[in-house]
């Protein structure tokens, strides 16, 4: 067997493994980062893939690298904090490209701020482009599953800051500990109905906003983290596809921390 034949070959053991070929699936923020990395595994479990994302530009370069792969691939510049955006572009996705099977919401970030000086544009914000638009993406997806009569599985992105403080960003973790919540609600809400909805929570992960710096600095930095590095994108986009597959068809409304153990550490730092 040649190493062409042994590549497509592996190919199909991964898919059969997965069982996630020609299912539909968005990718909320899959122009960059963990939201591309996620895209460019499902594109290689099979998936065709709906790319939502604010940056037009960078949705399509996505879109033309999937396209180049043979797999489907629809692009759609959203918005997602605007929720008549949000709601008539998964209305399009469904008309154009087809009844969605699943999705993976990426997008977040936080406003740094310590409380005291906090405004409530600061908080309403964070809550907004953290948890708001995945109540109303995933509320849009499960009436279209629930009408179909289809089962479906959906992942949100969370972080460890939702899962232990986060100083100097609290809004952001409250907005991320808010998504571990709604998870477990929609989780035992769809369950019965054939719908599983999961949480990853990423630990620091390197990524074009915030990439590898000084190796010194580095270590001093992630000497918290007992696997002593920063994870990778990939890294976080194998466990989105886990919670996606047939592999985890029995585990709903749970969170998966992939932050080299950074939740489970000891809690005065380096390990005695």
């Amino acid at each position: 067997m040649n190493r062409s034949m042994e590549a497509t070959a592996a190919q199909e053991q991964l898919q059969s493994l997965f069982a996630m070929a020609g299912k539909r699936i968005l990718v909320i923020g899959g122009a960059q980062g963990i939201g591309e990395a996620t895209a460019n595994l499902l594109a290689r479990l099979g998936c065709d893939l709906a790319i939502m994302d604010v940056q037009e530009e960078r949705i399509v370069k996505v879109c033309e690298n999937l396209w180049a792969l043979g797999i489907s691939a629809f692009p759609a510049a959203v918005d997602v904090t605007d929720e008549s955006q949000l709601v008539a572009a998964m209305a399009q996705i469904a008309e154009a490209f087809g009844p969605l099977d699943g999705m993976a919401a990426v997008v977040g970030a936080a406003g740094w701020s310590p409380i005291i000086e906090m405004s409530a544009e600061v908080w309403d914000h964070d809550q907004s482009r953290n948890l708001r638009y995945f109540f109303i993406a995933a509320r849009e997806l499960a009436r279209s599953l629930l009408e179909r009569g289809e089962p479906g599985a959906m992942v949100a992105i969370t972080s460890v800051d939702g899962i232990r403080s986060a100083p100097g960003h609290a809004a952001y973790g409250a907005a991320k500990a808010g998504l571990i919540h709604l998870v477990k609600s929609m989780a035992s809400e769809w369950s019965d109905q054939g719908i599983r909805v999961n949480c990853v929570a990423p630990g620091p992960i390197v990524t074009e906003r915030v990439p590898l710096g000084d190796p010194q600095a580095e270590r001093v930095g992630m000497a918290p983290i007992p696997m002593r590095r920063r994870g990778t994108a990939d890294e976080v986009a194998r466990a989105v596809a886990f919670f996606l597959s047939d592999l985890s068809t029995y585990v709903t409304g749970q969170t998966l921390a992939v932050d080299g153990g950074y939740t489970g550490a000891w809690g005065f730092g380096a390990k005695p």
